[in-house]
């Protein structure tokens, strides 16, 4: 039953909330909220939903179009995502989209390999065809999985400006030979003092790598400017990624943090990269708890901070924060770590979150803009419950498997809700995916 408190919280949110149309979405006040921000966040409460998806691909769109932003920077490796932003700005051999993405290929894969995915990248590659090199949007990486694939790309880069430099590169990442591609024996071992650890020698080449930057970005105009960048940012995700793999071992809110200051720090190194010529503005797709301030949930409570956190205390106003929601549908998710994709029933949000109090609303899609509205800000103040899916969905362990409190107008500026979603189409389906589709009506729906 809902209560009085709650009953006024729904008709508020019914007054505040701006409908949206599936068919041709009115983002005209999100773009006037936006204002200058040089930093757009769009979350997404799931890695496998599609509407997600395809509305951050019009916000997207709409962001580059009348903002001018420079380049979308997601949740994805640096090296996996390089080589879209070479397709998309025609610098690749790739000849379709689905080849461009062709380099994610660690779990879990739909999130880049899907549909939606492709059609942001086509987009992208026709919008910047005809422009100058300065204009043309770029697609970078944020995360810090891709430790050899990152090697490999200092290695090849010194290999063509200093061979004798790719040598003792090539001695000091050797320092990981021995443990395979195994970085969870590697920060077990080391962590415990039980192997010696490869920090000096990711350290160092980082290091070597910076002294000769003026030589090496010089040599060929803007072209070796960028590919001396794109060399540094894999030598710092090498070094970043060591300590992160020794941080498993201490504790999930060390590991937390090292994780997501590494992808603020790239974002923020992103930024001055671009803004060589011009203010540069950058657009970032994560997940709700990255994108959503920690400072707002029980991820900061327990000492986790986030993207979303660093870019308010950095760029303050400057940076926009806005997350998505679902209460019911399907989902594209595993049942376990390196599992099987699936395409998974998503249960009906629980009493007491925020999820079934936009449901109460009656309105099947809608957004909602804290920022400059007090009295919805006051009032989406209260601790709720909120949902997250990762690439992993227990629906029988709900409650202590995906849901936080938070206090949402805290956490985000701007909201979008979708009553009923769907599940993003991977490239690569299975049949466990397939199995899905039609959900069986006997699906428990009590907790």
């Amino acid at each position: 039953m809902t209560s009085d408190q709650d009953q006024e919280t729904i008709e508020l949110v019914r007054h505040a909330a701006h409908p949206l149309s599936a068919a041709n979405p009115d983002y005209k006040a999100l773009m006037q909220a936006i204002g200058d921000a040089r930093i757009v966040l769009l979350g997404e409460a799931t890695h496998g939903t599609h509407e997600f998806y395809r509305e951050r691909t019009l916000i997207t769109r709409m962001l580059i179009q009348e903002k001018g932003f420079s380049a979308v920077a997601m949740e994805a490796d640096w090296p996996d995502s390089y080589e879209v932003n070479r397709f998309v700005r025609d610098m690749s051999e790739a000849p379709t989209p689905m080849q461009a993405l062709e380099g994610f290929k660690r779990f879990p894969t739909w999130m880049w390999r899907n549909t939606d995915v492709v059609n942001l990248v086509s987009w992208l590659r026709d919008y910047n065809r005809g422009l100058s090199e300065r204009e043309k949007v770029g697609f970078y990486g944020l995360d810090l999985y891709s430790l050899f694939t990152s090697i490999h790309v200092v290695i090849d880069y010194l290999d063509q400006v200093d061979p004798r430099a790719a040598q003792e590169a090539r001695r000091r990442y050797g320092c990981f030979d021995h443990f395979g591609k195994d970085m969870q024996s590697y920060g077990f071992l080391t962590s415990f003092g039980l192997d010696q650890s490869c920090e000096q020698a990711v350290v160092g080449q980082l290091v070597d790598l910076r002294q000769h930057a003026l030589k090496y970005a010089m040599r060929n105009g803007r072209a070796a400017e960028e590919a001396f960048f794109n060399a540094e940012q894999n030598a710092r995700l090498a070094l970043d990624a060591e300590k992160y793999y020794r941080s498993m071992f201490k504790g999930n809110v060390e590991s937390w943090n090292m994780r997501d200051t590494h992808m603020f720090e790239t974002l923020h190194a992103l930024l001055e990269f671009l803004s060589r010529e011009r203010e540069a503005k950058v657009i970032v797709w994560a997940h709700n708890s990255h994108v959503g301030d920690a400072r707002a949930t029980e991820m900061g409570m327990h000492g986790e901070l986030n993207i979303g956190q660093l870019a308010r205390q950095h760029f303050q106003e400057k940076a926009f924060l806005i997350g998505f929601s679902t209460y019911t549908g399907t989902v594209t998710a595993a049942s376990d770590w390196d599992g099987p994709v699936e395409r998974k029933h998503v249960r009906r949000a629980l009493p007491g979150s925020y999820e079934q109090l936009f449901h109460e609303t009656g309105i099947p899609h809608f957004l909602l803009i804290s920022r400059e509205d007090a009295h919805v800000a006051e009032t989406l103040r209260a601790r709720r419950l909120e949902r997250a899916i990762g690439v992993i969905y227990l629906p029988g362990s709900e409650r202590q498997s995906h849901y936080f409190y938070a206090q949402l107008s805290e956490q985000f500026d701007a909201l979008i809700h979708f009553d009923e979603t769907r599940a993003v189409e991977p490239l690569e389906t299975t049949t466990l995916w397939h199995e899905g589709e039609e959900v069986p009506e006997t699906f428990p729906t009590s907790y």
